[in-house]
This record gives C-alpha cells, sequence and structure tokens, in this order.
C-alpha cells in the first residue's frame, strides 16, 4: 500500500477537523452575531455529531453497493454544501440545520476512509497506515483555531465555512484521479427497520440531553426526547439480536477487548467532546480574550498531537496496547482537570505547554484505540467493527457537548447571576474530568499482550 493512499483519505479529515476547531473558536461570535447565547449553540454542535451517528451506521453498506470512491466524492461534496449553508445562516434554527447537513457528510467521510485503509493494509500494518491517515487530518486542528480566530477577530466568522469550498474542491478531484476503485464486497440486505430505530434513538437522545440545560426550552422537553431515545433504544436492541444482519451488529460486544475498547473510549470521549466546547468559551467570556487570541492558545494541543503520530508506531510496538492505553488516558483527562484551575494570572506559556503534552498523549490514544478496535475482530466482521465504534463514539462526543454545557449551565443557576463566572466553568472541568477518569481504569482490564497482533510481535515489555 502506498502512503499517497491514506494522505489522499487525509484530505477530507482535514476538512472535518479544521471546521469542528474553527466553530469551537468561534462560538461566542456566531451567537452574538445570530441572536442566541454561546450555551444554546452546543445544539448546533450536537446536531453534527448526531448527523454522524445516524448515518454512520449505513456507511460501510453504501461503499459496497456504490464503490467507496463515488460514496466518498459524494459525502465531501454534500460535506461543502452544508458548509456553504452554514455560512449564510441567520438564525439559530438554520445553523443547526446546515450542521446537520455537515454531519450527513461527515458521516460517510471517515468511516469510508477507514473502511478503504482497513481492507487494503495487512494487519501488521495497520497503525502505521492509520497514523499516516491522521497525520494530515492533525493539521486541522492546527490551522483551524488560530485561522478562525483570525477570521472570525478582524472579518467575519461566515469565512469559516467558506474556506472548505476549494479544500474540498481539491479532496474530490485528487480522489478521483489517485484513488483505486477497489473490489467491493457484495453488500447485504440494508437494515431499514434498524436504520429507523437506531437514527431515532440516537437523534432523540442526544437532542434530549442537550436540550434538558438549554435556556431557552423547558427541561421537560429534553427529559421526554431523551427518555424516548432509551426506549427507541431498547427496541432497536432487541431488534438487532434477533436479525441476522442487523445495522450494527450488538453481538460483536461479545468479543472482550473489543469490548473494552468501546466501554473505555465511552468515558474518555465524553471529556474529550466536552473540552472543545467548554476551553475557548471560558478564555473568551472569561479571560477576555478574543478569537483569535484563544486560536492561538488552543492549537497548541494539535502541536503535540502531531508529534505524537510519528511516534505512536514504536510505542505500542515497543510496549503493547495495555499500559499506553492507561498512561495516555490517565494524562489527556488530567489536561482536563488541570483546566479548572486556570485563571487569568495563569501564565500563557505554562497553559500552553499543558496543551502540549496532553495533546501528544490524546492523540497517541486516538491512533491506538482506533488500531486496537480491530485486534480481535475477524476480517469479515472489520466493516461493522469500524461501524460500531464511529457511531457510538460521535454518540459520545455529542453527550460529552452535553455533559459539559449542562454541568455549566446547572453550576450557573445554582450560583445565581445573569453572565457565566469563572467558577462555574471550573466547576464543568471537573465534573467532566472525573467522568474521562474512569477511562484509565477500565483499561486496567486488559490483558499485558492484547492487540499484540497488529504491531507484528507477540512480546511486550
Amino acid at each position: 500500500m502506498s502512503r499517497a493512499t491514506p494522505l489522499i483519505l487525509a484530505t477530507a479529515l482535514f476538512m472535518e477537523n479544521m471546521d469542528s476547531t474553527v466553530i469551537a473558536t468561534s462560538l461566542a461570535a456566531i451567537a452574538a452575531d445570530i441572536g442566541t447565547d454561546p450555551i444554546s449553540l452546543k445544539l448546533a454542535l450536537t446536531a453534527y455529531l448526531v448527523a454522524l451517528a445516524i448515518f454512520i451506521p449505513i456507511s460501510s453498506w453504501m461503499a459496497d453497493r456504490f464503490g467507496a470512491r463515488r460514496v466518498f466524492r459524494i459525502a465531501m461534496l454534500v460535506f461543502l454544501i452544508g458548509s456553504i449553508a452554514c455560512a449564510f445562516s441567520s438564525s439559530l434554527a438554520q445553523f443547526v440545520g446546515a450542521r446537520f447537513v455537515q454531519g450527513m457528510g461527515g458521516a460517510m467521510m471517515g468511516p469510508v476512509a477507514r473502511l478503504v485503509l482497513v481492507r487494503m493494509t495487512p494487519r501488521h500494518r495497520l497503525v502505521d497506515a492509520m497514523a499516516w491517515l491522521t497525520i494530515p487530518a492533525l493539521i486541522g486542528p492546527i490551522v483551524g483555531p488560530p485561522f478562525g480566530g483570525f477570521l472570525t477577530t478582524y472579518f467575519s466568522w461566515h469565512w469559516i465555512f467558506i474556506i472548505n469550498v476549494p479544500i474540498g474542491l481539491l479532496g474530490i478531484a485528487l480522489v478521483g484521479l489517485a484513488l483505486p476503485n477497489e473490489q467491493r464486497n457484495r453488500p447485504r440486505n440494508i437494515d431499514g427497520k434498524g436504520f429507523v430505530l437506531a437514527g431515532l434513538a440516537f437523534a432523540l437522545f442526544a437532542f434530549g440531553c442537550s436540550v434538558v440545560s438549554l435556556p431557552a426550552l423547558p427541561p421537560i422537553y429534553g427529559f421526554i426526547a431523551a427518555a424516548a431515545g432509551l426506549v427507541l433504544g431498547y427496541a432497536y436492541t432487541r431488534h438487532a439480536l434477533a436479525t441476522e444482519f442487523p445495522l450494527l451488529e450488538l453481538r460483536l460486544l461479545k468479543v472482550r477487548n473489543f469490548r473494552i475498547n468501546i466501554a473505555a473510549g465511552t468515558f474518555f470521549r465524553l471529556g474529550q467532546g466536552a473540552t472543545p466546547f467548554l476551553c475557548p468559551l471560558m478564555l473568551q467570556l472569561s479571560f477576555g480574550l478574543t478569537p483569535f487570541e484563544s486560536g492561538m492558545v488552543t492549537f497548541a494541543g494539535a502541536i503535540g498531537a502531531l508529534a505524537a503520530k510519528f511516534v505512536a508506531n514504536w510505542i505500542f510496538a515497543n510496549w503493547g496496547f495495555k499500559y499506553p492505553l492507561v498512561i495516555s488516558t490517565a494524562i489527556g483527562t488530567a489536561g482536563i482537570l488541570v483546566m479548572g484551575f486556570y485563571d487569568p494570572a495563569t501564565p500563557i506559556p505554562l497553559i500552553l505547554a499543558v496543551l502540549v503534552f496532553t495533546g501528544f498523549w490524546q492523540s497517541t490514544f486516538w491512533t491506538g484505540q482506533n488500531a486496537f478496535t480491530f485486534a480481535d475482530v475477524e476480517d469479515k466482521d472489520a466493516g461493522q467493527a469500524n461501524v460500531m465504534s464511529q457511531v457510538w463514539g460521535q454518540l459520545m462526543f455529542a453527550m460529552g457537548v452535553a455533559l459539559g454545557g449542562g454541568t455549566l449551565e446547572l453550576a450557573h443557576r445554582i450560583r445565581g447571576g445573569h453572565e457565566l463566572s469563572l467558577a462555574d466553568f471550573h466547576t464543568a472541568f471537573f465534573v467532566v474530568a472525573a467522568v474521562g477518569f474512569l477511562s484509565s481504569l477500565l483499561y486496567l482490564r486488559l490483558p499485558r499482550n492484547a492487540g499484540h497482533q497488529l504491531t507484528g510481535g507477540p512480546h511486550v515489555h
């Protein structure tokens, strides 16, 4: 496999990751311009992630039915249409709808890229291939916050979406020219009932959790939606276990290491999902920084993340998966905890150093966790394992936004007052970090040689 393949696939991930980090930096400015408050804008972040959770499950079927290259290019086009719609949004409802369209495109880009890579790469080279896939994707978070903050501060937030157009068109051209039209599997019948049940369950539960703490709507609407989502989720579980080819193959959870990886990743994602929402808002609303200044601070984490991609393969090859996953989740979550102690007097170089260090270990985790998903899964189930990990991961990121925003709003209500205070942000960071630390405890349950077949050798130190 040529390294050009993961780099070309990563064009879409670059665009998607830059977009998400740019939006986090510009939330306060967007909220002010469209006439809403920053906490309400978590609906826009949640809408994108819910769209991912709804449409990722059919990404594998779409790739098999219509060809990965064609689906990948169409997905990038849908993402561009959503980006243009975001740029021209003038209300919260329009912005949320446009983000949902973006999510429909994003739902096909990431999973199809990973699926193509898994099918084209020998298992012992998978960690290395995943690292190359994510290197250009990590340039997005490096470029995104300062560039987006610059555009928002000195021009207009609308330009952070318009910039996707030339990047996306370049990606569509490169994929058409260089990505092989690989032999695809014969698609099995799509689980239509499962798609409806799972999609509604994800959407209602995520929407409900976000609305519970939304200042503009009564909490009862959120509770009703979340409860309905749980009921539909139970209905889907019963359907999936009684169906030969379900949309999401829940029977894969019988594979012990796969199950632990999903469970531990759940708690880590809850913490990481909240941070891009909380950190830029704290820097702007409590520290008084401009979007550009806050972007120059938060991009430091991406520098550490980029550096990790060049050594992640060595780390897992020499030390196995268990202890690097335990250490990386512990340090990544400690970075969230530390944010709960920052105040305007905290030296910016100290904040930058912590972000670079924790960004390194967070990135190490993502590389290892993505590859470890396939450790004990048979080749015929790789597509389903990919889909399940992606769907659940995106849903947990959405829950992380809801957790961070909900804790922030609850702390604000308990304290009283009209404006969000620094103490409200500190409380939110402490709660989110406590949840994230559970991931380290779960990874301790892995056997020492877990995933050895992915690194080309059975021995670990």
